[in-house]
């Protein structure tokens, strides 16, 4: 690991067989603005790759790979202290009216494509016809076993987590944290989840789609086409939205090189909290509570009384209302039996709009009519909320592996007595 051998690369860079420069190991040093050592160090981190010099005793680098790492180092050492958490990411982006999936519209991809179609184009920018997710047996087994043994009153995010370890440990190869593995892992584990799940009454078990699957675990209903469609609607429009705090807890997580399983586990965490997983099931009781009563305006009023926020109205990202919920609305329309509860939807709207300004419709809103249009309990739109968001989960974990291990890791500012004090 001398100098004198990685000289061998060339002084000012060599190019390798297939094109790419190659730098050696005081090149690299120099451009990142560290010790040699130190480029070792990022390599042993999975952070550069390198290549032995068949000749000489040293290593050569992809020139271009070091001089993104030397960018990314400089942006986040330019970060001013205190500032807020901003991530990088290629996967969505949210404007005041709409949002994207890799840059294409993402309401139009879930309205034209099934949720695994979407799911494979947020994890790989390709977008294969006709794939289907499959749980392989000794998962699904196990995941079947830990659920069993739950207590009845178990919630659904309570079986998902016990899914989730129990596929885990069924997967050797989980530790794996090349893209391959990962997204072998995710095509399993997701419908691993949607299986592990109780069946409704006397429904029977569903097979093909993910929606397909996870229908009878939702309702003892039949599947009719429109509302089935719906539901595959709501699965893709899910996948992913930006850096809730469920998604942010994936990515520390992952950025501690956290398995896969380890990293959804850590996001069903943070949705199973009162402020972000629970929305969908106060929409869901709202609207039943609004067409027991015959009209959403004592409800609301009663909601506005007591000085709780209306659920399922508002967003801060979108300045109009949600695209999730528009779409889901469009839809919902060709759904026979949802129109007693989009009517009341509606009503709900339309009645906080009269008193403030600006409220609209959000996507718990729209799920909260297809669940209790369809017969679904109220933490129906729980779950398919996370067993849909486990593919952006999924995906963005994958960008976390790619960056520098460990740095989400923020400096806490002590406010506690200052030392010395006294021994207590």
């Amino acid at each position: 690991m001398n100098d004198q051998a990685d000289g061998a690369v060339g002084a000012d860079g060599t190019a390798g067989a297939d094109g790419e420069r190659r730098i050696n190991t005081r090149q690299a040093a120099e451009l990142l603005g560290v010790k040699p050592a130190t480029v070792y160090a990022y390599v042993s981190r999975g952070q550069l790759g390198s290549r032995r010099d068949p000749v000489g005793r040293g290593s050569s680098f992809d020139a271009r790979e070091v001089e993104e790492l030397a960018r990314r180092n400089r942006r986040e050492a330019a970060a001013p202290p205190g500032a807020e958490l901003a991530v990088r990411t290629s996967l969505t982006l949210i404007e005041p009216d709409r949002y994207y999936f890799r840059g294409v519209d993402a309401v139009a991809l879930a309205t034209r494509h099934p949720y695994e179609e979407v799911a494979e184009w947020l994890w790989t920018a390709r977008l294969p016809r006709g794939v289907r997710f499959t749980a392989p047996p000794h998962a699904l087994a196990a995941a079947r076993h830990a659920v069993a043994a739950l207590p009845e009153h178990s919630g659904p995010i309570d079986r998902l987590r016990v899914a989730t370890a129990a596929a885990a440990v069924t997967d050797p190869l989980r530790f794996d944290l090349s893209a391959e593995s990962v997204l072998g892992s995710a095509r399993c584990l997701i419908p691993t989840l949607a299986a592990a799940l109780p069946v409704a009454g006397g429904a029977e078990p569903g097979t093909g789609t993910l929606a397909e699957q996870l229908w009878c675990r939702l309702t003892e209903r039949p599947a009719d086409p429109a509302a089935l469609g719906t539901l595959d609607l709501a699965l893709a429009l899910l996948i992913d939205h930006d850096l809730a705090a469920s998604t942010l807890a994936v990515r520390v997580a992952a950025s501690a090189r956290a398995h896969p399983y380890a990293a959804v586990s850590a996001g069903l965490g943070a949705l199973e909290g009162p402020l972000h997983g629970a929305a969908g099931r106060l929409a869901h009781r709202m609207l039943e509570e609004a067409l027991e009563r015959g009209g959403a305006a004592p409800v609301v009023a009663d909601h506005l009384r007591a000085g709780r926020r209306v659920p399922g109205l508002g967003h801060r990202l979108y300045a109009g209302e949600d695209p999730r919920a528009t779409a889901l609305f469009d839809r919902l329309e060709g759904v026979p039996q949802a129109g007693p509860a989009l009517a009341a939807a509606r009503e709900v709207v339309a009645t906080a709009a009269a008193r403030r300004e600006g409220l609209h419709a959000n996507v718990d809103l729209a799920l909260a009519v297809l669940t209790v249009s369809c017969g679904m309990p109220a933490e129906a739109g729980e779950t398919v909320f996370a067993v849909s968001r486990t593919a952006g989960w999924i995906a963005h974990a994958l960008e976390e592996y790619r960056e520098r291990p460990l740095r989400m890791r923020p400096s806490g500012q002590y406010q506690g007595p200052r030392p010395p004090q006294p021994l207590p």
